[in-house]
């Protein structure tokens, strides 16, 4: 059974920084996009940041921009979303997922592995 674990979760004030990683239980994994995504109460799910297999080329979502940083550690697994002069409204549960090959990064119906999701809480 493949495993995608979030953590790195909790409250922080605006404009702090928090870091998430999400951890793989499957090497197969080193050879995947993987993707961030973020779902607020009563919202559907939303598209954040995107990573290729190698690391070199990375898509955000506007809003995020020269906020967030997505990076990879194939070696070890892991990927991780810098968080940098939190919002209220990045407020969400995120989500880490594997994208399925040949699929849109941007959409969660093209990812096939999802974690459970790790709450992020800006206050104002």
């Amino acid at each position: 059974q493949v495993q995608l674990v979030e953590s790195g979760g909790g409250l922080v004030q605006a404009g702090d920084s928090l870091r998430l990683s999400c951890a793989a239980s499957r090497r197969t994994f080193s050879d995947c996009a993987m993707g961030w995504f973020r779902q607020a109460p009563g919202k559907e799910r939303e598209f954040v940041a995107a990573i290729n297999w190698s690391g070199r080329n990375t898509y955000y979502i506007d809003s995020v921009k020269g906020r967030f940083t997505i990076s990879r550690d194939s070696a070890k697994n892991t990927m991780e979303l810098q968080m940098n002069s939190r919002k209220p409204e990045d407020t969400a549960v995120y989500y880490c997922a594997a994208l399925r090959p040949g699929s849109d990064y941007r959409s969660p119906l093209g990812y096939d592995y999802w974690g459970q999701g790790t709450q992020v809480t800006v206050s104002s």
